[in-house]
């Protein structure tokens, strides 16, 4: 199975003060198995490295880059999912929503990726099944 994995859940991985910080263990344990595909975005990741440096520093980050991010499949956002992206945010005209999160939608429906692991609501409001 594939899962798309959301800045919001690697944020709540990483820090193990956040209050979903257990719940996201616990699904990223049975998540990392052989036959599951982890898939993220260069999106995501730029959007990840930026709040966890900010939150939790630089060493955070570097562990986030040696641990997690080796076992991921990075989606590099091509010029026509970027549009996409931009467009489904215009057109929404949502302040909670953000570009990360339109091309995220986009990229899981390029790849037909149905399920997502994250902790923002916008992901099932999209129509996509979300753990945990």
């Amino acid at each position: 199975m594939r899962i798309f994995v959301d800045t919001s859940a690697f944020y709540a991985l990483l820090d193990s003060d956040d209050g979903s910080h257990p719940k996201a263990k616990k699904a990223w344990d049975e998540l990392i198995q052989p036959e599951n595909t982890v898939v993220t975005s260069n999106y995501v990741l730029v959007e990840t490295f930026a709040l966890v440096q900010s939150r939790l520093g630089l060493e955070a980050v570097r562990g986030f880059q040696e641990d997690l991010v080796p076992i991921l499949h990075v989606e590099f956002v091509t010029f026509v999912i970027h549009r996409l992206g931009v467009a489904a945010l215009l057109s929404a005209s949502r302040r909670g929503l953000s570009l990360v999160d339109c091309v995220s939608f986009e990229i899981m429906r390029d790849l037909g990726i149905k399920t997502a692991f994250a902790f923002d609501a916008h992901f099932r409001e999209q129509g996509f099944e979300v753990t945990p």
